[in-house]
């Protein structure tokens, strides 16, 4: 049985958005995608929810990318994270 990541929110938001903004991803991610790459799937849920709550990712259905607003300013972003 694999060890899940003690996550707190903070973390679980940058992890995310780091990988939503990865260079070579920008595509749409389906929720299950980002929960595996996390490895906590309801720490995933929460994050998702936080980060399109605050502007930061779009969802539509399973889908989820990152807004325009949070790709402009990614630089800001990882200084936060």
């Amino acid at each position: 049985m694999h060890d899940k990541p003690n996550l707190g929110p903070e973390q679980a938001d940058a992890a995310i958005l780091g990988l939503l903004l990865e260079p070579d991803s920008q595509r749409p991610w389906s929720a299950d995608e980002v929960a595996r790459e996390l490895g906590d799937e309801l720490a995933a849920i929460d994050s998702l929810a936080r980060l399109a709550g605050a502007g930061l990712v779009y969802r539509l259905d399973r889908f989820v990318w990152v807004s325009r607003a949070a790709a402009l300013h990614s630089d800001r972003l990882a200084a936060v994270a």
